[in-house]
């Protein structure tokens, strides 16, 4: 039914609960595990960010559009403006949508951008009212439901699927140049992380989440750098036995996110679902063994249990708020990690000298 020109939408959660609103973007049911960040700039980043696959995305800041999608631009196969090739959100749950954008780069607008790729929208909800069912709930299943669409409650939970495998490259990509060759484990790596070594003259190999890469096909390589990545680490059992193969060789080896958990879960620790995960650009996290605390950007739905880590790992980061674990090291080997997001785009980058620490390294 059209109202003012507009189509009213709505959103279904798995508990029983309705939101009601507009649509915007592609107009078509989509369904996946509803969740929320609390960043006020950067959605072009967000939506093509990997670890959001198999989720519908909330944004808590009331005001999104303002500023429209830039081009997507590319150097040397690594997108300027994006954190990969595709959007990998199921849909997008906003306060209030602008439909006039004005920025230098915009070159079309959040709903047209969402309409090429076939992701819905919808607007007019109270996010700051579905964030609060979130937290007390934890992450649901929901649904994007467009008037005159019809759909029924069907939904696959995106964490019994292993995402990892959706959005891994699935061969081998060679970036940049340098004394250094690192190989970048893609578990669904944000297009910053590339940035980040190619400008410190790193040469890189990305390589599929389940490939072999010390079976001498890609020849000696110095490190080994373990992505981000969505969904449940326990899909990645094959990843985690190459990490092991790598860790006998003593080589050095730097995880992010899904890097981390792998990491640790190569080194024998385990890992849990957080109630409703941690996604934002203002989280803080403790270095473990000393006063400094920074501001990172996290976009995770699992943790490590720090209980779990064997006598030679301890705990590098702890998270300020809740006091899990934020990233492991060895106490011999050069082997560490961070749960959240040194690279950041968009969001804070404090903790970048994490890339320079693993260049040392190698």
């Amino acid at each position: 039914m059209q109202i003012l020109n507009r189509t009213e939408s709505v959103l279904q959660l798995q508990n029983g609960l309705e939101f009601q609103g507009f649509s915007f973007g592609y107009e078509a049911p989509s369904d996946g595990e509803t969740v929320f960040s609390t960043a006020m700039v950067g959605y072009p980043e967000s939506l093509t960010d990997p670890s959001y696959s198999g989720q519908i995305l909330c944004v808590t800041y009331p005001l999104i559009g303002n500023y429209g999608v830039p081009e997507n631009k590319t150097i040397n196969g690594i997108s300027e403006n994006f954190e990969s090739e595709n959007i990998y959100v199921r849909g997008l749950i906003i306060s209030d949508y602008s439909f006039e954008y004005s920025h230098w780069s915009a070159v079309k607008s959040l709903d047209q951008w969402l309409k090429e790729n076939k992701i819905p929208g919808i607007y007019g909800i109270d996010t700051r009212e579905l964030t609060k069912v979130l937290r007390e709930g934890g992450s649901l299943l929901g649904k994007i439901i467009p008037a005159g669409c019809k759909s029924d409650w069907n939904i696959e939970d995106p964490n019994t699927v292993n995402q990892v495998g959706v959005v891994s490259c699935k061969e081998v990509i060679r970036y940049g140049s340098g004394d250094k060759k690192i190989v970048l484990v893609d578990c669904g790596v944000k297009h910053n992380i590339l940035r980040c070594f190619v400008k410190r003259g790193i040469e890189i190999i990305r390589v599929p989440w389940d490939y072999n890469f010390n079976d001498g096909s890609i020849g000696n390589y110095d490190g080994l750098f373990i992505s981000n990545g969505p969904g449940n680490p326990e899909f990645c059992d094959v990843t985690v036995q190459h990490i092991r193969e790598t860790m006998n060789l003593d080589k050095p080896i730097f995880g992010i996110c899904m890097g981390n958990q792998l990491l640790c879960r190569a080194g024998g620790a385990k890992t849990f679902k957080l109630k409703y995960g941690h996604r934002s650009h203002n989280q803080p996290v403790m270095m473990v063994g000393s006063n400094r605390c920074f501001i990172t950007s996290q976009n995770h739905g699992y943790a490590v249990d720090n209980n779990t880590l064997g006598k030679d790992w301890e705990p590098y980061f702890i998270n300020m708020n809740d006091g899990t674990n934020e990233g492991i090291r060895h106490k011999s080997k050069p082997f560490f990690s961070a749960q959240f997001h040194p690279e950041a785009s968009s969001g804070p980058v404090d903790t970048e000298f994490l890339f320079d620490e693993f260049i040392k390294l190698l």
